[in-house]
């Protein structure tokens, strides 16, 4: 015997299904759960099958086991970058404030940085795995500004600014770790990315220049200045550009070196300052 909410769930997944939603069921059943018994579930279909990205209507993307807020227009957390996650957390779990840092220089906390943070999903998971941080985040776009506000809460400060320009002098040198997503889209590949991501995510969030890497280049000449002696940079790159985002780091003066991860597809390079 089926039920009323049986009903609902087979229409939406008809719907969704005849969109071109790959997991049709799973979606149905998640906007079901956020939409509850409210009056918000057709319109929250009629985005899904429009075309916005699924985390964009529910309000929240899923990434490395919690719920991070995402608004319209910003960058969805992709999976794969919980490797960035998983290199920044582990250097957190295996130094202390003091490590590799000369007598002196570390008289006040060594902070930790989210760059091109987005919804700074990174930020916000390490907060809660590693409380006490003195920990930064920063984006150009002025939407995922106020959704990484929102998810960081009075756990950590967020400011606008192009990679490192938004930040306080008072930090330079004395950044332990800095955490980045940051674009690696090659401008003329953006034409052919899903249009979940093209269409209702910021161009700021993922043109990388003509090859990508215009971000990742900009990176390495100027991390140098803000990380503290054997401070840590783990950067989200892809596997095919990987080679040359190392070049560039170790270029600058830095050791680096390439992880990857097959299963969720997450390439970074971590580097570490000299």
């Amino acid at each position: 015997m089926t039920t009323p909410d049986d009903d609902r769930e087979r229409t939406v997944t008809r719907r969704l299904r005849a969109a071109g939603c790959v997991f049709a069921e799973d979606e149905a059943r998640l906007l079901l759960a956020e939409a509850g018994d409210g009056p918000g579930l057709e319109a929250m279909v009629a985005d899904r099958v429009a075309g916005r990205p699924l985390e964009q209507v529910l309000g929240w993307a899923a990434f490395a086991g919690r719920r991070i807020v995402v608004e319209p227009g910003v960058f969805v957390p992709r999976r794969r970058t919980e490797l960035v996650l998983r290199q920044a957390s582990a250097v957190l779990s295996t130094t202390d404030e003091a490590a590799g840092v000369p007598g002196g220089v570390a008289s006040r906390p060594l902070a930790v940085l989210e760059l091109c943070c987005g919804a700074a999903a990174v930020a916000t998971t390490l907060a809660a795995e590693h409380p006490g941080l003195d920990l930064w985040a920063t984006d150009l776009d002025p939407v995922a500004v106020h959704c990484a506000r929102s998810n960081l809460g009075e756990r950590g400060t967020v400011v606008r600014g192009d990679l490192f320009d938004g930040l306080p002098a008072s930090l330079r040198g004395r950044v332990r770790l800095i955490a980045a997503n940051a674009p690696y889209v090659p401008t003329d590949a953006i034409a052919s990315m899903p249009p979940e991501a093209r269409l209702h995510e910021s161009p700021l969030a993922l043109d990388g220049g003509a090859d990508g890497l215009d971000l990742h280049r900009r990176i390495a000449a100027e991390v140098g200045d803000w990380l503290a002696p054997g401070g840590t940079l783990v950067l989200e790159t892809s596997e095919r550009q990987a080679a040359e985002t190392q070049e560039a780091l170790v270029a600058a003066g830095h050791r680096a070196r390439i992880v990857r991860d097959d299963e969720i597809d997450g390439t970074v390079v971590v580097a570490v300052a000299r």
